[in-house]
């Protein structure tokens, strides 16, 4: 999405939409009871089990870049948005980390288990690569405008070769996954399932667009 209103539009909506915001993300106790606060984290899907590895990395070494995120990843509250460019947060829901910090190392582990490169790494860890891949959150939240919802996300990538600074491919990665209810543990549930589901179109792009890149760095050093 473009556009996005400043976090304080979020937080008027909290306020304005109170009686729907109750009715679907918070479930309120008998006798005044404050609910409690309930963390969650994003996990990738398709890392259960033995993953597919490649017969050779493709690279040696490669580093990941997450770039300034959009204000629903940037923050450990989880989002929701009941129309285009709206967003409020749960009250007593959150991430356990900010997205825009575990993605990446959700990503990491996925390409480390496919055997991407020997060696991959989040840019400022002791890791020297001739390439880079970065990444952006631009949306992860909760769909509400429809009951009961769905999870998006949607990422966008950029490959480099570090040596010249040079752009290699870029692509942008969107899912949709269904809530199963209209409430935070499925909301979560349900992107991180679209999460994976962005991490399943990327990684075999970032395997399509290596090798030809990888060749033509080599012939312009001969």
């Amino acid at each position: 999405m473009t556009n996005r209103s400043p976090r304080r539009t979020a937080w008027r909506v909290l306020l304005a939409g109170a009686p729907l915001w109750l009715g679907a993300c918070v479930s309120v106790g008998l006798g005044g009871d404050v609910p409690a606060q309930a963390h969650y984290r994003l996990h990738d899907s398709a890392v259960v089990g033995t993953p597919t590895r490649l017969p050779a990395p493709l690279v040696p070494a490669l580093l990941l870049q997450p770039l300034p995120a959009d204000a629903t990843a940037d923050t450990i509250s989880v989002a929701y948005s009941p129309r285009p460019n709206v967003f409020g947060y749960y009250q007593f829901a959150s991430w356990s980390e900010r997205p825009v910090r575990q993605l990446p190392r959700l990503l990491q582990q996925r390409l480390e288990a496919r055997g991407i490169a020997n060696a991959v790494g989040i840019i400022g860890e002791p890791l020297r690569a001739d390439w880079l891949l970065t990444l952006s959150i631009e949306t992860l939240h909760h769909d509400t405008s429809t009951a009961p919802g769905s999870g998006r996300v949607t990422l966008s990538a950029e490959l480099f070769d570090r040596r010249d600074r040079s752009r290699v491919a870029r692509q942008r990665f969107d899912a949709s996954v269904p809530a199963a209810s209209a409430d935070a543990p499925a909301a979560t549930a349900a992107i991180s399932q679209a999460m994976s589901q962005t991490f399943d179109a990327l990684v075999p792009w970032l395997e399509a667009a290596l090798p030809p890149a990888v060749a033509k760095a080599a012939a312009v050093a001969r």
